[in-house]
């Protein structure tokens, strides 16, 4: 009997064990399982919207100190030098969270998911075309590329993981994976982007996707990063724990940077020849100001630009953005209370031709005699200025959305007859100096002290409500500052370099639609003439390194005909010829034109780093290793004379950047680095 209530029991544990087990074997219905994902290309379509999610894309959800997805856009050219803004201090520049991402983390998540794509995908092959599997391949070698190159700009060597890391069926020892060199890092960001170039179509099948000229267009940049690296570079070190040089490159790094350029060279040039994308021209007219600025400023926000390659498409309400929230001047200020976000330096202004200039370089501003020089209208110091200019920056009296730009730090009321002396002086001496004067509140003419003792010369306004009023000489009454500034130190919503932005800034957008979240302007990531520029610097670097020609290419003449064509388009002044694109200044010749043509697009931080002269290279006075000031210009209108003038020197808010040499290497993250027995922590800190 025993035995029988035994078997009966044996039987319904077998029963019950055996329901368990099918009822466990159902697959939870909140998850998508492989066999749907890689089942048809509607599974890919959500595997690759996924991945594309990820994707390190330096746009208008990218900052310096905020690095990627953020939606807070934070003075991205304020590193660079380009501009300076209300949030951009010290913090931003210096050792620590500015400087520290992220993304570290957030690239090996989108690591995996390429590597399990390459890992999986052959399983399924028969479940697509031969061009969607190779389309499919393509995507996950031009992600895992896009991947490593963003590691690999920011820390140098970086773990090199190309296959999916079982966890957690694998001993943790195989899961951990140690920096190879920068060299090793590098050779595998150009492995990526080949097999990404081999795999992909010639055209996007669907926009946003990658194509073949997207990935040889992100190669250049990236193989111009990497020679840059190779042949400018002047630290290295070795990792502690693993005893690998983490950072830098060997003594043979000349053989590295050449190669390097090469693969530059040859992957832009292979776009140019392609003959697929074209300077946007479509209104542009030679020898007219007006059409190539129009076109300058439509060429940001036409969809059907020949020069765009590759671009992130913004959508309301799905997916937008706040560029300009953040960036519109003042006046134009929408309900989230943000405005003038990127307040454009003088010294990259300078950088521009048709601009009256001293000697040095620097905008002049004063007569023989040492006193401002006065003009009809505030619009005339800019009136000759290249067309690129005005289409990057609102100048001092431009008109955006059909509104005059009122840009005007103060009215100065005293006597005219014999010139107007600088303005920067206090107690009779003038001190245009670091230590001088840091606003126009401390002043003479405003404090009517010295030469202007017992008369108040100088009215300014102290932000954007609180105004010194100037009765004029018709009757009509003027507040000392403009509509949009500058008001100095103690508000800066405002121009308080005497500038603002004006690229990105979507001209048809109503007042009341300026709010965070609300743009939905594409940001283009790359486009034709970066790609004429990469062209032109590698093949200045080549022929720097003994070569004239490559596959036939006349080297010289590709860097001459680039630049002469990017130039010609933004209506800057022709070069004499082709030999000024020749050695170490023709070289010069490109960089500068680089930083202005690609201004303002998440480029130029990383070109100053990539040629290691952030650091050093000397700016009014001082390199950012010391801690670098930048400039300002800044209009006044003579009541008496019924005229403007300019001042021009160090912006009133003194916002100082540092950078030292081994800054050029993020840190990794201390938690990633401690819990590791292989990750290096960059060596030396």
């Amino acid at each position: 009997m025993r035995i029988k209530y035994f078997t009966y029991a044996l039987l319904s544990l077998f029963c019950l064990v055996s329901s368990c087990k099918k009822f466990l074997d159902i697959p939870p219905k909140n998850i998508v399982e492989e066999e749907e994902l890689f089942s048809s290309p509607k599974g890919m379509i959500l595997y690759l919207s996924r991945m594309y999610s990820q994707m390190p894309f330096e746009d208008f959800k990218y900052s310096p100190a905020r690095q990627f997805f953020d939606d807070w856009l934070v003075t991205p050219g304020t590193n660079e030098g380009s501009s300076l803004g209300r949030d951009a201090g010290e913090a931003m520049t210096s050792e620590g969270w500015a400087r520290n991402g992220a993304y570290w983390v957030r690239g090996f998540n989108l690591l995996r998911d390429a590597n399990i794509l390459l890992d999986t995908l052959p399983k399924y092959k028969s479940n697509f075309s031969e061009a969607e599997f190779n389309q499919y391949n393509g995507e996950a070698y031009f992600a895992r590329a896009m991947v490593f190159y963003a590691l690999a700009k920011r820390y140098g060597g970086v773990p090199l993981v190309t296959k999916v890391l079982k966890y957690p069926e694998s001993p943790a020892a195989e899961l951990e994976i140690p920096r190879s060199s920068e060299e090793e890092t590098w050779n595998q960001v150009l492995a990526d982007f080949d097999k990404a170039a081999e795999f992909l179509p010639e055209a996007s099948p669907v926009k946003g996707y990658a194509n073949k000229y997207v990935a040889l267009a992100f190669k250049s940049e990236a193989m111009l990063f990497a020679g840059s690296v190779a042949k400018y570079n002047e630290i290295t070190g070795f990792g502690q724990k693993t005893k690998v040089r983490v950072i830098g490159f060997d003594a043979q790094s000349e053989v590295a940077a050449k190669k390097y350029f090469t693969e530059a060279y040859k992957a832009a040039s292979a776009i140019v020849k392609s003959g697929k994308y074209s300077l946007y021209k479509k209104t542009w007219a030679a020898n007219n100001k007006e059409a190539q600025y129009q076109n300058m400023v439509d060429m940001f926000f036409d969809a059907s630009s020949p020069e765009n390659i590759y671009t992130k498409d913004y959508k309301f309400p799905d997916l937008a953005h706040g560029f300009d929230s953040y960036n519109i001047p003042r006046q134009l200020m929408g309900g989230s209370g943000y405005s003038a976000g990127n307040c454009p330096t003088l010294d990259f202004v300078e950088l521009f031709d048709g601009i009256p200039k001293n000697p040095n370089g620097t905008i002049k501003v004063l007569d023989a005699n040492g006193k401002y020089v006065l003009y009809d209208k505030v619009t005339d110091l800019f009136a000759n200025a290249e067309p690129r200019l005005r289409a990057y920056v609102i100048l001092p009296g431009d008109v955006f959305k059909k509104e005059e730009i009122e840009i005007r730090r103060g009215i100065f009321t005293g006597p005219v007859t014999g010139g107007i002396a600088p303005l920067r002086t206090v107690n009779g001496s003038t001190n245009y100096s670091i230590a001088g004067p840091q606003t126009y509140n401390q002043v003479d003419a405003y404090t009517a002290k010295g030469a202007f003792a017992g008369n108040k010369s100088l009215f300014l306004s102290q932000n954007g409500t609180t105004h010194e009023v100037v009765k004029l000489l018709n009757g009509t009454e003027m507040n000392g500052g403009g509509k949009s500034g500058p008001f100095g130190n103690s508000d800066m919503t405002a121009a308080f370099t005497g500038f603002t932005i004006r690229k990105w800034l979507n001209p048809n957008m109503p007042q009341s639609l300026v709010l965070e979240g609300r743009s939905e302007q594409s940001f283009i990531l790359m486009r034709y003439a970066e790609v004429l520029l990469n062209a032109a610097e590698a093949a200045a670097e080549l022929m720097l390194a003994g070569e004239k020609s490559y596959e036939g290419d006349d080297l010289q003449t590709v860097a001459y005909n680039a630049i002469k064509d990017i130039r010609e388009r933004a209506g800057a002044d022709p070069l004499v010829s082709a030999g000024d694109i020749l050695g170490a200044p023709g070289l010069k010749v490109i960089r500068k034109e680089r930083r202005k043509e690609l201004a303002f697009e998440n480029k130029i931080l990383w070109d100053i780093r990539r040629w290691r002269t952030q650091h050093s290279d000397m700016l009014n006075g001082f390199t950012q290793a010391d801690g670098a000031y930048y400039r300002g210009l800044y209009p006044f209108y003579s009541s008496v004379a019924n005229k403007y003038f300019f001042d021009a020197g160090f912006e009133e808010a003194r916002k100082r950047f540092r950078f030292t040499e081994p800054e050029y290497y993020f840190l990794i993250p201390s938690d990633e680095v401690n819990k590791s027995p292989v990750i290096d922590q960059q060596p030396g800190r």
